[in-house]
């Protein structure tokens, strides 16, 4: 494996692995903000039949936020998309990873995701903090949600989100760090308001949709 020196000089970039064997090669202390958005432990298939790794279980859990808990850096934001019906999880899994919950963020849709005892029309994430960070800008809590159309990801989030995200939450010149990048719409969206980025995606084909997009963004900006 590379070593740790050389990989964390390597940005821009998403990695294919398992974030619990690849975040430990970075060094402490070296992510700027955190934006991610792990499995909801809900056996979620889309309708075209697309699952999410790991979605069936909670074992990476806790070692995924204490590894990340660990590479961000003292002061600073993380905000991580959750499924609420296992909140009482993941609200574990942050503060024993050190984490202090500041914030609760909620995306209204337009659309309705899943019709059971109600409508579900919402996405959720909880805003966590590792000691006493100040925003670069003070956001509303409350986000509108434009539908990706899931083209890329079954659990795809839009760009305007995140990048309304990344833009309050990480410092100039920060690095953006997603361990469960997916299609890599964090990373996009990190790249287009300026800052560098790192992923880290498990599924080896959305690790190759990811490469092809941030790519392809890349060509755009050398060709305009």
């Amino acid at each position: 494996m590379t070593s740790v020196l050389s990989k964390i000089e390597v940005t821009n970039e998403v990695w294919q692995g398992d974030c619990l064997k690849l975040l430990p090669t970075l060094p402490q202390h070296s992510a700027d903000f955190i934006l991610t958005d792990p499995p909801y432990i809900t056996r979620y298939r889309a309708r075209d039949g697309r699952r999410v790794p790991n979605d069936n279980n909670d074992a990476w859990l806790k070692p995924a936020f204490a590894e990340m808990y660990r590479v961000l850096k003292p002061d600073s934001f993380a905000v991580s998309f959750y499924g609420w019906a296992k909140a009482d999880l993941f609200l574990t899994a942050f503060r024993s990873a050190g984490f202090r919950v500041v914030g609760h963020l909620v995306f209204p849709k337009r659309y309705t995701s899943k019709t059971q005892f109600v409508r579900y029309q919402h996405e959720a994430a909880y805003l966590l903090v590792k000691g006493n960070p100040e925003p670069q800008a003070i956001i509303s809590d409350v986000l509108d949600w434009t539908y990706s159309g899931n083209k890329y990801h079954p659990t795809e989030k839009p760009l305007p989100v995140l990048t309304s995200m990344i833009a309050a939450f990480t410092p100039v010149n920060g690095l953006v760090l997603d361990p469960f990048a997916g299609s890599g719409s964090t990373l996009l969206a990190a790249r287009s308001c300026g800052f560098r980025y790192l992923g880290i995606e498990l599924d080896a084909k959305y690790h190759a949709i990811a490469c092809k997009r941030l790519a392809q963004a890349k060509a755009r900006l050398l060709a305009a």
